[in-house]
């Protein structure tokens, strides 16, 4: 195995909790089998003795597959992204050279934690340059100062599921995230697809904390539906109760567009997944763009809701959880 393929980072799709994660309440996500992968070169490192600095800086290839206009979208931030992780691991590219080349089968998208995904692959990559055996929870740590650099402040969700895999459960505390790994008693069926645009976490989890500032009761009232709903959904999720996580993530998703986080395409996307056949459907992740996902109880309803959304949505992807 190559040090590329065992350097990733997994995708994920949050299935219930996105947005109210932020405030310390749970949340369930799961990981998709798509990864990002990180390769990392370091050149020899300069002393102060020494005359000049014959190899120093920072290059990044990018060659990760993404939605049009993702990358552009997004290049300032995963720079920032990589300088945070950089900084955590001690590398200062003003005294070594530091190739960073990034890959893998997962498509940059928003919603799917493409920024997650890199800053974990980068930081297992790092570690292996530098010959450092890190445990799963110090890689957790370092894709987490990564995820910085894209979100500003970000819950820790994505980075974990990045870096752990599975179905998670994941609650946020003032020192280390709680979290627990899922055994689903069946595979859960799932189809996601894209609106095509990319949106910014910063500014949609900014306007959401503007709002609540603004006006408290309407967040407390839409956050007490939410801890409702999550107790719910868990219980569900832990059954394989599949037809009930459906209806309980048509109501997550009115949840968020009341928070006003949906959009027109999100709207129409999971209209269209329901209308094939998917027993639930909702966004994921950030919104306003993005991504939303679909539950199918059968083989056959997989294969419709997915033909009915490469048909009206830019790109879709089908996958299991277990």
């Amino acid at each position: 195995m190559s040090s590329e393929s065992k350097n990733i980072g997994f995708g994920k799709l949050i299935l219930f909790g996105e947005h109210f994660v932020v405030y310390k309440v749970p949340a369930l996500v799961a990981a998709v089998k798509a990864s990002t992968s990180c390769k990392v070169e370091l050149s020899h490192k300069t002393t102060e003795s020494e005359d000049g600095k014959w190899s120093y800086g920072l290059l990044v290839e990018d060659n990760r597959p993404a939605v049009p206009g993702y990358k552009r979208k997004k290049r300032d931030e995963m720079l920032e992204a990589t300088k945070l992780v950089l900084k955590h691991f001690k590398v200062d590219p003003e005294r070594q050279g530091v190739k960073i080349t990034l890959g893998g089968d997962l498509c940059a998208v928003s919603g799917i934690g493409a920024s997650a995904s890199n800053a974990v692959s980068l930081s297992r990559a790092l570690a292996e340059a530098l010959g450092l055996k890190l445990t799963e929870a110090e890689i957790n740590r370092a894709g987490y100062e990564g995820e910085k650099g894209y979100h500003g402040t970000p819950s820790g969700i994505d980075n974990t599921a990045a870096t752990y895999g599975g179905v998670l459960s994941f609650c946020r505390t003032d020192k280390d995230p709680i979290f627990k790994i899922k055994k689903l008693p069946t595979p859960c069926r799932i189809v996601y697809a894209s609106t095509g645009i990319t949106s910014s976490t910063t500014k949609v989890v900014g306007d959401v904390k503007a709002k609540k500032e603004k006006e408290p009761k309407w967040f407390d009232d839409l956050l007490t539906q939410y801890k409702a709903l999550y107790a719910k959904a868990e219980k569900a999720l832990e059954a394989g109760e599949w037809k009930e996580v459906g209806k309980l993530a048509d109501e997550n998703h009115t949840l968020l567009q009341k928070l006003t986080v949906s959009c027109k395409e999100l709207d129409h996307l999971v209209d269209v997944a329901k209308k094939a056949g998917a027993a639930g459907a909702k966004m994921a992740g950030t919104g306003r763009g993005g991504l939303m996902w679909a539950i199918c109880l059968d083989a056959k309803s997989h294969d419709s809701v997915y033909d009915a959304l490469s048909k009206a949505a830019p790109q879709a992807w089908k996958t299991e959880f277990a």
